[in-house]
């Protein structure tokens, strides 16, 4: 069967939860809107679910220029993109970028939300973090995202995991972009460019898995059992680490709609 694209994730702010729409336009660093926002502490330093799983529980919507923010226990939040933000330096990982600050009363409320001081920065269209070098051209940018613009991850890859746990886990366990049906479990480890719809892509690189994906998004709680990382050991741990998924760098632009056609161009 062809391979086709089934279902799309975009997330607004980084280590919460997503939208799913039925299209997403693709630019340079990713899916149109996806982790143009990220929370800091008071050092600059991102914070992720990683440590704090209950930021999986934040939702944004679009509206406008602006996201509307839900969480258990708060009042709804309007998100603002400031035209006039200052900037402040931030770190993700060991890139060193400059965010855009929000309003006080947004860094109010995410702190009274995790319960230390925090803040909301955003990636202006000005702000440049570079790809690896070593798995990148030259230009190659991404968004707050962990270091590349888009994640794909086979639906058939997921269903062979499940098939080895006691309880099956949700695709929102691993965070992907792009979920791919009608392929193998992993066909995506030997992809090396594909097309989807007019939009090609470079697969860049496994995707190395952590803690991360312990955390239940219906609950915002690591799973006591430390699954599905503990499965994922026993069969998909190499060189690398433990790998599940491939990242993408975009080489065009363009809209892709859930149901698009998936080609293997290498």
């Amino acid at each position: 069967m062809q391979p086709t694209l089934s279902h799309i994730n975009v997330f607004p702010i980084k280590s919460c939860a997503p939208l799913t729409p039925d299209h997403a336009v693709v630019e340079m660093r990713g899916l149109r809107g996806d982790r143009r926002w990220m929370i800091v502490d008071d050092a600059g330093k991102f914070i992720t679910a990683r440590k704090h799983p209950r930021l999986v529980l934040i939702r944004a919507v679009f509206d406008g220029a602006s996201l509307r923010l839900g969480a258990p226990g708060m009042p709804g939040l309007r998100l603002l993109t400031q035209a006039r933000a200052e900037t402040s330096k931030v770190i993700v990982w060991a890139d060193e970028v400059a965010g855009s600050t929000a309003e006080a009363q947004a860094d109010a409320w995410i702190s009274d939300y995790l319960g230390f001081p925090a803040r909301f920065v955003y990636m202006a269209d000005d702000c440049v973090r570079p790809v690896d070098p070593g798995y990148a051209h030259v230009g190659d940018q991404v968004s707050f995202a962990d270091g590349y613009p888009l994640l794909l991850i086979s639906q058939a890859a997921l269903d062979d995991l499940n098939a080895r746990l006691e309880s099956p886990v949700p695709m929102l366990r691993f965070r992907p972009s792009l979920v791919i049906a009608n392929t193998s479990s992993h066909a995506e480890d030997g992809w090396r460019s594909i097309r989807i719809g007019e939009v090609t892509f470079d697969v860049v690189k496994p995707c190395v898995r952590c803690v991360l994906t312990t955390v239940d998004p219906a609950t915002g709680e690591f799973d006591p059992s430390g699954e599905p990382l503990r499965t994922l050991v026993s069969y998909r741990r190499g060189s690398r680490g433990v790998t599940f998924g491939q990242n993408l760098i975009p080489r065009g632009s363009g809209t892709i709609h859930v149901g698009d056609q998936v080609s293997i161009i290498e």
